[in-house]
């Protein structure tokens, strides 16, 4: 976690700084020093304290697509369904990790949520996470083949989701109608912008970003795998073809401006995009959707984004 420092005590507001008060009351002094296994212990019961109880409208069942296990979200009938691969670095997190997350998306939204539970590292570097999330999409509109389908992630996830989305104008198998990124790491110049002006920030650091990363790419080391689009979306030479898109940021997140990148990106091939900077907020907010305002709100413009792309509406400029 980032030390708050004086900037800081400029851009957040106090319901933001409780919700990082109480997130590192579940990590020790000598945090960096866990082993994997207690990392993802320490996350878990991280996450499960901030967890909501799911909306007694949304039915959940779990099930396996392939080899990939999937949690189902549904509400009633519908004709687009929302595939979601959740945060955590790709070494933490799973189905339980964002549970109320998705079920709230099926609940505000009506849609059917496919959350992926993908491999995660050191154990299944890359392109174990990618392939997963391949798997599950083809699954799901195999499972529903008269839907369309909007990816959506936060963090690792949103990294999953773009890399999915770009990939898929070569084959087709996933009819996309859109996707939705939250705080997504994209690949962006780590010397420049956000990455240096929040290389400290709470939350998420630079140095934290790295120690993920070195971790995802494995025995083949980062010089093999940063050239890779299915590793870094912004590596990518071509963004034409996408589907709508819409890219969520916190301000105080040195991936912040890889979403303005990337919807430029996308805009300048032709294509639509809307970047959305959330001022005052944090890497990983979504936990704090409920004891913060800036955070609350947030989530029901990401709510909104997914709903309207559902409907093959555009309420952004451009």
């Amino acid at each position: 976690m980032g030390r708050l420092t004086a900037d800081y005590a400029q851009l957040l507001d106090n319901e933001v700084r409780a919700f990082l008060a109480r997130s590192d009351t579940f990590y020790p002094p000598d945090a960096v020093k866990l082993t994997i296994a207690d990392q993802r212990r320490v996350y878990d019961d991280m996450c499960a304290a901030f967890r909501q109880p799911r909306p007694a409208s949304v039915q959940v069942r779990d099930e396996t697509a392939g080899n990939v296990p999937c949690r189902i979200y549904e509400k009633g009938p519908c004709k687009v369904s929302v595939i979601y691969f959740h945060g955590g670095g790709f070494v933490v997190g799973g189905l339980d990790s964002h549970d109320d997350i998705c079920a709230e998306i099926c609940d505000r939204t009506g849609l059917r949520v496919v959350a992926v539970d993908y491999r995660l590292c050191p154990e299944h570097p890359h392109p174990a996470a990618f392939h997963d999330a391949r798997e599950a999409a083809r699954w799901a509109a195999a499972t529903w083949p008269d839907n369309r389908f909007i990816l959506v992630g936060d963090s690792a996830g949103g990294n999953l989701a773009a890399a999915l989305a770009q990939h898929n104008r070569r084959d087709s198998k996933v009819p996309l109608c859109g996707q939705v990124l939250i705080y997504p790491g994209l690949g962006g110049d780590v010397t420049r912008g956000s990455y240096v002006a929040h290389a400290e920030a709470p939350g998420l650091t630079l140095s934290d970003l790295a120690f993920y990363q070195k971790l995802r790419a494995g025995d083949a080391g980062i010089a093999d795998v940063t050239a890779d689009p299915t590793f870094l979306p912004l590596a990518d030479s071509d963004f034409s073809g996408l589907p709508p898109t819409v890219v969520v940021s916190a301000e105080c997140d040195p991936l912040c401006d890889d979403g303005d990148i990337y919807c430029a990106r996308i805009t300048g091939a032709g294509g639509r995009a809307h970047w959305i900077r959330e001022d005052g907020l944090v890497h990983a907010y979504l936990r704090a959707r409920n004891m913060s305002r800036r955070a609350g709100d947030s989530f029901g413009r990401i709510v909104q984004a997914i709903a309207a792309l559902s409907e093959d509406r555009w309420p952004y400029e451009g």
